[in-house]
């Protein structure tokens, strides 16, 4: 399998609800370094896995939508947990929806998988994976 990673980064504020977040009821705020990891088994006509500032680009759009941003004031959010790892599952769909849009290009119709990582500091990261 041929791979290829773009990383962007994103800032937000949330908070959480349940006693297992602890002192992270409160509102607070998260940087998160976000790579976005595109998968093929092989190689499209131009020997790669997909134009790569395509991806950057793509990625950098689907941050951007909520960098910036209290979550808990998001109306796609409302009453949810945006714990790490379901905002990797937000950063994933809504990039796949992109690549099945066309936002990628041509040869992007072949990746086969997409996985985001969310980078929380250089000791945690929470990540999903997914089919394209």
């Amino acid at each position: 399998m041929f791979s290829i990673t773009v990383r962007d980064h994103i800032m937000i504020a949330h908070s959480f609800r349940g006693d297992v977040f602890g002192p992270a009821q409160r509102l607070h705020g998260a940087t998160f370094l976000v790579d976005a990891t595109f998968r093929r088994e092989q190689l499209d006509e131009d020997n790669i896995v997909v134009d790569i500032g395509l991806a950057t680009q793509e990625l950098g759009a689907v941050v951007g939508e909520l960098n910036y941003r209290n979550l808990d004031n998001e109306p796609d959010f409302a009453g949810v947990n945006t714990s790490t790892e379901f905002l990797a599952k937000v950063v994933a769909d809504r990039l796949a929806e992109r690549v099945h849009k066309g936002g990628l290009g041509e040869g992007a119709r072949g990746l086969a998988g997409l996985t985001v990582t969310l980078h929380e500091s250089h000791v945690a990261w929470a990540s999903y994976e997914r089919a394209l």
